[in-house]
């Protein structure tokens, strides 16, 4: 094909085998991990844990990414459609809250063959950088039930150094919004998220002003009741990190960014301790889960 699946409308030839284009990858899905993951919200985890599958690429590659071996690394294996929905499958079967699907933009097509047309029994979480077309998530409506969008950015500063994206928030926004149109307001059933938009932002060091205005778009746009918000603390600096991001946020930046939230009236949604900032919460990319099982289970 040749892809426009995202902002960067790069043109690029991806078939199955050939990868090509800002994200790096074919157009058959490559996958890293699959596997019952702790360390999603709350509301995605439930008893067991998130049935997460890590997909390999990216069209952001921010210089920050926690992910950085498998957004712009070659840690990954390819899989068919049809491999991906057996995936599926098994972490439901092992007791996943949900189906979640990390950075599955530029394998649109091939997320929704493996999905097919019926009602899964756990909702379908679209786990994403933000950075998105409507035209693309137009072809998800009634296929996903949670958005689970990053926020990364309300300026255009920030956005161009650390992500090479100046358009960030004008795409972001009209992204975000497309979701809210698809589920509407979120709803929770027993504690957990079962349709609705949950917004991340992730506070950077030395960005405090940045976070305020991805606040203050938040506030302004939706309603209480209609967005969930999800304030995160766990930068950790990554190799050859400088400047500001050679640091980790600090107690007083983490204080100012949850006291804005709460003065600009968002109480629906989470904060983190900042001891979540810590590389225990970078899974292994192992591979697990993407095989198939031999005969037997083993």
């Amino acid at each position: 094909m040749i892809c426009r699946l995202c902002p960067r409308n790069c043109g690029a030839e991806r078939t199955e085998t050939v990868s090509g284009g800002v994200c790096g990858m074919p157009a058959a899905p490559v996958a890293a991990l699959a596997c019952l993951h702790q360390w999603e919200e709350p509301c995605l985890v439930g008893e067991h844990g998130a049935g997460t599958v890590f997909f390999s690429g990216c069209n952001l590659r921010c210089v920050f990414c926690q992910n950085g071996t498998i957004s712009r690394g070659d840690v990954g294996r390819p899989i068919t459609a049809a491999r991906l929905r057996e995936i599926f499958w098994e972490l439901i079967a092992q007791g996943a809250a949900c189906i979640d699907l990390v950075t599955p933009t530029h394998f649109t097509p091939a997320v929704l063959e493996a999905l097919g047309e019926e009602r899964w029994p756990v909702p379908v979480v679209w786990n994403s950088g933000g950075y998105e077309k409507p035209e693309t998530l137009r072809l998800l409506e009634g296929r996903v039930q949670v958005y689970l969008p990053d926020l990364k950015y309300a300026l255009g500063e920030p956005a161009a150094a650390y992500s090479g994206a100046a358009d960030y928030f004008d795409r972001a926004r009209a992204a975000i919004e497309e979701m809210f149109r698809q589920t509407g307001p979120y709803r929770m059933e027993n504690g957990l998220l079962r349709s609705g938009v949950l917004i991340r932002h992730l506070l950077l060091p030395g960005e405090l002003e940045n976070t305020r205005r991805v606040i203050d778009y938040v506030a302004r746009t939706f309603r209480p009741g209609e967005v969930l918000f999800s304030l995160m603390s766990q930068y950790t600096p990554q190799p050859g990190a400088a400047g500001r991001l050679g640091r980790h946020v600090t107690r007083a930046e983490y204080r100012a960014a949850v006291a804005y939230m709460e003065n600009c009236g968002i109480t629906d949604g989470y904060t983190q301790e900042r001891t979540s900032a810590g590389e225990e919460y970078t899974p292994a990319f192992d591979l697990r889960g993407i095989s198939a099982l031999a005969p037997g289970g083993k």
